[in-house]
């Protein structure tokens, strides 16, 4: 979808603004509101267990997504990595990063990579979940209370 543009596109007529929305894009940061899939101590073999996200340890940051060797995925940037640990450092918020899954055990896409392709620094940001798309999910109160902390810190700083 073209929604994100034809939005800008409208912004730009209501403010009577030249605006060119993919150079907007392109200089935009943005965080993907997403989960990731924490440590499962009954299945650990699907997950690199020094990389795996777990439950309790707050927000986590996911740097890169995709499946099949990570294909079709987004990776942000160091850069960006680092402005946003020094974001969450600063307000205190608990954090961690992790991984969808070892290669060709895991994975997944988020709409990251979509608007990575404009450009924008962005990174997946949510609470680690066991059993993840199962009809029973599981999460931590703490992360879900860290993961609203750190939106609100990132709004704060837009």
């Amino acid at each position: 979808s073209v929604f994100l543009e034809e939005a800008l596109w409208s912004f730009s007529e209501a403010l009577k603004q030249d605006v060119n929305p993919s150079r907007v894009l392109f200089r935009s940061r943005a965080l993907s509101g997403d989960v990731n899939g924490a440590l499962d101590p009954e299945f650990p073999e699907v997950h690199e267990k020094t990389n795996a996200a777990r439950l309790g340890y707050g927000i986590c940051i996911t740097k890169f997504t995709g499946s099949r060797g990570k294909a079709g995925s987004s990776e942000a940037h160091a850069e960006y990595m680092g402005w946003i640990r020094s974001l969450l450092n600063r307000s205190g918020v608990p954090w961690q990063t992790g991984e969808l899954g070892k290669v060709d055990e895991g994975g997944g896409g988020t709409v990251a990579k979509h608007l990575a392709e404009y450009g924008m620094d962005i990174v997946d940001a949510g609470p680690a979940l066991l059993s993840m798309h199962a009809p029973f999910e599981i999460s931590s109160k703490v992360d879900a209370y860290a993961t609203y902390l750190a939106y609100r810190a990132f709004m704060e700083e837009a």
